[in-house]
């Protein structure tokens, strides 16, 4: 569904270009919420409906479960795109994510990803070099 990486500029009103690929699959608004590893992560609905399904079904008493659902769900916003398919992020998102200037705006399967591009750039040359390592333990996922 998502796939590939874009750079793109986010404006002192906390609006980004959503690239035009990513856009039929989003639909007209899409849930954008705190993502792992210091990014954001966007779902189109029927996605999020699912995730959220899920994410309901883990036990209230479980602390983990607790603390990993507000952390997830109280950063969750709907995001309409403009006319020129534009959102508009919310500062406590671009807070969290270090969203300044410079943006990447990644495809992973089924949501996007928005990262500010120097944590991108740090994350990546981190994971490149690990990058046969992950693949030999994705063998546990039968993958």
């Amino acid at each position: 569904m998502f796939m590939g990486e874009y750079q793109h500029n986010i404006d002192n009103k906390g609006r980004l270009i959503v690239p035009s690929k990513f856009r039929e699959h989003l639909g007209d608004a899409f849930v954008l919420t705190r993502g792992l590893d210091q990014c954001l992560f966007g779902y189109p609905l029927e996605e999020w409906r699912a995730l959220e399904e899920k994410l309901k079904s883990l036990p209230l008493t479980k602390k983990d479960a607790r603390a990993f659902t507000r952390f997830f769900f109280s950063g969750a916003t709907e995001c309409d795109l403009d006319k020129t398919g534009r959102i508009n992020i919310p500062s406590t998102l671009t807070g969290y994510a270090k969203l300044d200037k410079e943006c990447v705006v990644l495809g992973v399967s089924n949501r996007i990803e928005i990262w500010s591009k120097a944590l991108w750039e740090d994350y990546f040359s981190q994971s490149e070099d690990s990058f046969a390592e992950i693949a030999e333990n994705m063998i546990d996922f039968d993958i």
